[in-house]
Order: C-alpha cells, then sequence, then structure tokens
C-alpha cells in the first residue's frame, strides 16, 4: 500500500452529539436553548448531528426550519406516548430510517421519572458518503435515579444488550458504524462495557488523539447550572454518560483525531445548551489493504467475564419482576374475592335472607367500588410484570447461550 493512502485519510467527519433536555413546560429557558442550538449547529456546519430529548415535535419543526440550508435531511423518530426525543440532521442525504423500541423500560406508574412514556428506542439511519456506507444509530437508555438502589439497572442492561445485539446484526452491510447518544452509564457500568466489548464499538473519548473540554470527558458537571447538584455530589467532577463510539468494518478504519466537550455556558452566552454537555467528535476514515471487518475467530476473554455479570443484573431483575406479578395477582385475587363476597351478599338480601342489621347501602357502594379499582389496577400491573418477567427471561436465555458460544469457542482454540 502506498505511504500517502496510509497517512491521508479518506474522509473527515465531524459529530455533534447533544442531550438537549427539551422537555415542555418543565425545562428551563427551553425555548431560548432551542434557538442557541439552532444558531450553533447553523454556524459550525457539522456533517452530522445526533440529538436526544427533543421532546416536542414543535420544537424539532424549528430546528428544521431553521437548519435546512446547511442540514438538507433530517429525521424525527416517533415513539411511546410522548416520543422518543430522537432526532437526526444530516449535510448528506439519508437512505433509510428504521426504529427499534427497547422492550423494558421502566414502569408506567412511576410517573415522576417518565421513561416508560417517553418509549426510549435506538434510531437507525443509513447514509452513503464517497461510496462508503454508514449505518448511524442514535439512542437514549433509561435514567439512573439513584445510583445505591438503582431498580432501573436490570432494565438498563436489556436496553444495552438489545442495542448491542441491534448494531451487531443490522450493520453487517456497512463500513462504518457510529452510535451516538445519551447512555446513561458510566465508562465502568457493566451495561456499557457489555455493549463495546460485544459490538467492538470504540470510544471517541478514550481514542481520541486531542481532546479539549471537562476533566475526564464529563458531559453532566457541577459548573452547568441546570445540573442537579444533588446527583453528583458523589462525583465532584462529573460523571460521563454520553458517549460517541464506531468502529470501521470491511476495508475501512476510523479513528478519532479530536474530541470536545463544552464546559458549562455555551460560547458568548449566559446559559448552557442543555444540562448535559455536548460532545464533539472529528473522526477520520481511511481504507485499509486488507478486509479487518469481523474477526469473527477472536474471542475476548474478558467478554465472557462481562456476560456473567449482566446475565447476573438480568436474573436480579427477573427475581424482583416475579415477586411484583406474585403480589399484583395476589391483590387481584383478593380484589375479586371481595366483589364475590359482596355479590352473594347483594343476592341474599334480594331472596329475603337479609340480616336484621343490613350493611350500610353507602359504604357497601364505596367498598364495591374500592374493590372494582383495586381489581383493574391489581390486573393490569400483574399484565405489566408478567410481560417484564418474559422479557428478563427471554434476555437471560439469549445470553446464556451467547455465553455458552463464547466458552465453546475459547475452549476450542
Amino acid at each position: 500500500m502506498p505511504a500517502a493512502m496510509e497517512k491521508e485519510p479518506l474522509l473527515q467527519l465531524r459529530v455533534f452529539d447533544l442531550n438537549c433536555w427539551a422537555i415542555r413546560y418543565l425545562s428551563k429557558l427551553r425555548q431560548e436553548r432551542v434557538q442557541m442550538i439552532a444558531d450553533t449547529l447553523s454556524q459550525e456546519s457539522y456533517d452530522l448531528v445526533l440529538l436526544q430529548e427533543v421532546w416536542s415535535e414543535m420544537d424539532y419543526c424549528t430546528l428544521k426550519q431553521r437548519l435546512s440550508a446547511c442540514y438538507p435531511s433530517s429525521h424525527y423518530f416517533r415513539s411511546g406516548v410522548i416520543g422518543s426525543g430522537l432526532c437526526v440532521f444530516s449535510r448528506y442525504p439519508i437512505l433509510d430510517t428504521f426504529l427499534y423500541q427497547y422492550s423494558l423500560n421502566g414502569y408506567p406508574y412511576m410517573l415522576q421519572h417518565g421513561d416508560w412514556f417517553c418509549g426510549k428506542s435506538v434510531g437507525l439511519l443509513v447514509l452513503k458518503i464517497q461510496e462508503i456506507v454508514f449505518n448511524i444509530y442514535v439512542t437514549h437508555l433509561h435514567a439512573e435515579y439513584c445510583r445505591e438502589k438503582d431498580a432501573y439497572l436490570p432494565h438498563r442492561v436489556v436496553q444495552a444488550w438489545e442495542l448491542g445485539q441491534f448494531v451487531q446484526h443490522t450493520s453487517k452491510a456497512a463500513d462504518v458504524v457510529l452510535l451516538g447518544g445519551d447512555l446513561n452509564m458510566h465508562p465502568e457500568d457493566v451495561g456499557i462495557r457489555l455493549l463495546r466489548s460485544w459490538t467492538g464499538l470504540r470510544d471517541s473519548f478514550t481514542d481520541a488523539e486531542r481532546f479539549e473540554g471537562c476533566e475526564d470527558g464529563c458531559t453532566l458537571v457541577p459548573d452547568n447550572c441546570f445540573t442537579d447538584k444533588k446527583e453528583l455530589q458523589p462525583f465532584p467532577l462529573g460523571i460521563r454518560i454520553d458517549y460517541i463510539l464506531y468502529k470501521g468494518q470491511s476495508n475501512f478504519a476510523v479513528k478519532c483525531d479530536r474530541l470536545v466537550t463544552t464546559t458549562g455556558k455555551a460560547p458568548g452566552k449566559s446559559i448552557p445548551y442543555s444540562d448535559h454537555e455536548a460532545v464533539i467528535a472529528t473522526l477520520y476514515v481511511r481504507r485499509h489493504g486488507e478486509a479487518n471487518a469481523l474477526n469473527s475467530n477472536t474471542v475476548d476473554p474478558a467478554l465472557v467475564d462481562i456476560m456473567k455479570e449482566a446475565r447476573t443484573e438480568v436474573r436480579v431483575g427477573l427475581h424482583a419482576a416475579q415477586r411484583q406479578r406474585y403480589s399484583s395477582g395476589r391483590m387481584a385475587i383478593l380484589a375479586l374475592l371481595l366483589l364475590l363476597l359482596q355479590a352473594m351478599m347483594g343476592l341474599s338480601s334480594l331472596v329475603g335472607w337479609a340480616s336484621p342489621q343490613p350493611f350500610p347501602k353507602f359504604s357497601f357502594s364505596v367498598l364495591g367500588s374500592l374493590a372494582v379499582l383495586v381489581l383493574l389496577v391489581s390486573g393490569v400491573l400483574h399484565i405489566f410484570h408478567a410481560i417484564e418477567v418474559k422479557v428478563l427471561q427471554g434476555t437471560e436465555d439469549q445470553m446464556r447461550l451467547a455465553l455458552q458460544s463464547l466458552q465453546d469457542q475459547l475452549s476450542a482454540k
């Protein structure tokens, strides 16, 4: 291979990723910040923009209108009750899109968190740039509300597994794979380790030749006036939960030349773009002389331990879901028995078997209405947790088979 071909990149790609925190009626200065984001994106002219938490389709339309000259192609991924919040803007034509909604995404009765109503998903779009096929993924995983007692950890591990499986099964024809988004996982968490090890995706922060921004690449930092300071008390420098991951396939290799994060206030402004910091990566795509695609015969022994750890977390979630299914089912049965008892008492009064001091009609009606309400609520919860149990069981089975395959490959060496 000529030396010039090895040194000169075939393509440079500038990628902008941001969780916009644009919740209607709840996020502070939402409209002003959306305008700031539009101004910055139109001035910088990135090749690809990956946004999360654009919950209002009106905000997406505002961005689309403002950015149409710089980014002629865009797509908004619709999902759940209020939307996935995911959207993409591109300088290059979007050839195809697809949305996969995660099987588990929190609980509908946890209204204060609201993740279930968002329909958390991963969006895929296909681009072709200079005859190079790109599979671009944008996602937002379930939030972590309490690190010490994280009730959603099994759901997030399932989401990380499904994300990895989705990337693996949909990217076989791609030359370059790129994933951006708010993964709501620290770099050392089992979910992100599973995702990276299973897919072979590289982390732009650890791989970057040059870095500018917050220490350790953190994207939730105390200097941001919108950040919840209580959440960051155990982490004085902040936490890194927003990522740009990538890998090259077939005859292509990808390298992160420069990674930048914003550091609180937007340049020249008195407020930040969001409660998250933006991540901006400059990627170089080069051509290899030989295919380096899948390396299907190479198995990292560490992946076996990661898989076992992830499977353990899924089992913990499975046991918890089984207990909740049992509790809600028992409550539904008790409510049904109470309704049957009331029906028998009502029939007895009709046939003249009523006691000398009949049960007060008002209290009888209130008790009956309460029993119906409990039956309906507990019945719905029982169905929901039954579905949760099935998904966790299915994921555990998939991990068991994958783990067995890995162990067989290692033992065959």
